[in-house]
């Protein structure tokens, strides 16, 4: 068996996107290559210390810089784009988090109108040691730390949006985007319509670990070195980005208000639940309301974005994506081994 195409791209400053759409790929690539990328963390890595405030230090609409894009030769409106990732590891040993004035899940915002005064914009600065698995938290106020573990997962990973539309990369929706769920980690594979020719996939947004909910606001913000399979399924493109890993299939809806967010995900999985076990809507329906798990992906965005989980020890021998899942396993694990 010939060994699968390897391309690297690694982005100059004035190379990154920060849109979903209206950008020319900056590399081509067939069904089955493994692509070793760098990203840039949402702050551009101008945030530094305790010291910078990203109001001061960032330009608006310059954050969250992603990768990309990168077409797919072949991939054609209504497809499915696969993307697995094999490895997502911190690119510094440090990450940086930051609460802001009017952004953030307990604060007002431009859409949620308060009279109180705005929260304080504060930044932390957390140490990763990547050969221990930990990032440090520290207290501001008192002598506090703690170390937490490593979770490297991509906070942002779309297609360009359908009709031509173009979308900033901190906005989630149908196309992928800001999604920032945590489940979107190595080991994981993510499945995405395709909307253009070449789907025009983009990756960034790189979190050392985050929380559920991404409740302030920013996770632990940090620039990766990450290396994914993309393939193609000819059809078949869900209307939503859904994920798979070992144990889980998993369906994500992005929506205000957050009920939106979780009625979508949850229709999804519903759907794809019943498709592949042959069930009737209604006992897909009980069957995943009995078993699934809802875990909150962010409660902070433009969009918030809920996932739904099931089990897929629940499927017996069906395989979703005719198992693409575990092919794209080997091929990373064989990568590793060769490389």
């Amino acid at each position: 068996m010939s060994l699968p195409d390897v391309v690297t791209l690694s982005p100059t400053p004035d190379e990154y996107a920060y849109t979903f759409g209206g950008r020319a790929p900056l590399v081509t690539v067939r069904p089955g290559t493994i692509v070793e990328l760098t990203t840039e963390d949402c702050f551009g890595g101008r945030v530094r210390g305790s010291g910078d405030l990203p109001s001061e230090v960032c330009e608006f609409p310059y954050l969250n810089p992603v990768t990309g894009p990168i077409a797919v030769a072949g991939a054609e409106p209504g497809d499915t784009l696969a993307v697995h990732f094999v490895e997502i590891t911190p690119a510094r040993d440090w990450g940086i988090s930051s609460t802001f004035p009017h952004f953030g899940a307990l604060t007002a915002t431009h859409s949620t109108a308060m009279l109180h005064a705005p929260l304080e914009e504060r930044v932390w600065v957390y140490e990763l040691d990547r050969a221990a698995g930990t990032c440090r938290f520290r207290a501001r106020v008192g002598d506090f730390t703690v170390d937490l573990p490593l979770d490297p997962m991509h906070g942002t990973v779309g297609v360009a949006p359908a009709g031509g539309e173009t979308l900033m990369s901190i906005t989630p929706g149908a196309h992928g985007g800001n999604l920032d769920t945590p489940e979107m980690r190595a080991g994981a594979t993510a499945y995405f319509r395709v909307n253009v020719p070449g789907g025009l996939l983009a990756v960034g947004d790189g979190h050392a670990r985050q929380g559920e909910g991404e409740v302030c606001g920013t996770a632990v913000e940090t620039a990766m070195r990450t290396t994914v399979v993309v393939d193609l399924i000819k059809g078949g493109g869900p209307a939503w980005p859904r994920l798979e890993d070992d144990r889980y299939l998993i369906s994500t809806g992005s929506a205000r208000p957050l009920e939106d967010a979780f009625r979508i995900s949850q229709h999804d999985l519903v759907g794809w639940t019943g498709e592949l076990l042959g069930l009737d809507t209604l006992d897909a329906y009980q069957l995943v309301s009995q078993a699934g798990l809802a875990p909150a992906a962010n409660v902070c965005d433009t969009n918030y974005t809920m996932a739904a989980k099931l089990p897929k020890s629940l499927l017996g021998r069906s395989r979703a994506y005719d198992g693409l899942h575990d092919r794209l396993r080997a091929t990373a694990a064989a990568h590793l081994r060769h490389r």
